[in-house]
């Protein structure tokens, strides 16, 4: 109630806010680069990247440097990997799930996930966004049959650069109160993990966003790669 009632309350200084940091912040493409094939040597392990802009490697130039490069580099020397990325800039829960629908069936050992931030800034209310999140993890279940889903967890927005309060205000309540619920449903899963942005740590490090102050820099996407890759090698 509290959420909806300060959404409400906004709308006027949502409304000026949002035009002017959708027309001034930069907008930067999806990282280039193959997003599928097979690296590396040792214990075959498959990973599939499911996701937004941020699966995407916006922010960095080469997929080599986004989340999918960081990945593969800490873990191709123990293993022999085959990679899928599926992402796309401006991707809701929603449109994620319609695009993982369209996939074929296909077993892999990992799934990866990063989705969110296109959900708050349409506002969408928490409780529907569960329900549409679990609908996304009963498709990857019944498709990928994965051994474990590592589920990135939404940014906490507030600390964005890119937005101006109340606006960053707001979408960290909405991003705190989804990656609550997120929580409690991860928790009912045995071979689920939920990976949370920490960037208040990742300031004490001196480590700044992308040039937009929206998406990850190479080194927090390095970062983000550790905490997936220590779920990795605990069960692999």
């Amino acid at each position: 109630m509290f959420l909806k009632i300060s959404t409400v309350a906004l709308i006027p200084a949502l409304l000026i806010q949002g035009y002017h940091v959708k027309k001034n912040t930069l907008r930067l493409p999806e990282a280039i680069g193959i997003r599928y094939g097979k690296v590396g040597q040792g214990k075959p392990l498959s990973i599939l990247i499911l996701g937004d802009s941020a699966a995407a490697g916006v922010g960095v130039e080469t997929q080599s440097d986004a989340l999918l490069g960081a990945v593969l580099d800490e873990l191709k020397q123990d293993f022999e990997i085959s990679y899928q990325l599926e992402a796309k800039t401006g991707d809701t829960t929603l449109q994620v799930l319609e695009r993982t629908q369209l996939l074929e069936s296909h077993d892999f050992d990992v799934v990866i996930t990063s989705v969110g931030v296109n959900d708050v800034t349409k506002l969408s209310s928490p409780k529907k966004w569960i329900q549409q999140q679990q609908n996304f993890y009963k498709e990857i279940e019944n498709k990928f049959t994965p051994k474990l889903v590592l589920v990135t967890g939404v940014p906490p927005m507030n600390l964005f650069p890119a937005l101006p309060n109340p606006l960053g205000w707001l979408f960290g309540q909405y991003s705190s109160e989804m990656n609550q619920k997120l929580a409690q449903f991860v928790k009912s899963k045995s071979n689920y993990q939920l990976i949370q942005f920490d960037l208040a740590h990742f300031k004490a490090l001196n480590l700044e966003m992308a040039e937009d102050g929206f998406h990850p820099s190479k080194e927090i996407y390095q970062l983000w790669a550790g905490e997936l890759v220590k779920k990795i090698k605990l069960l692999f």
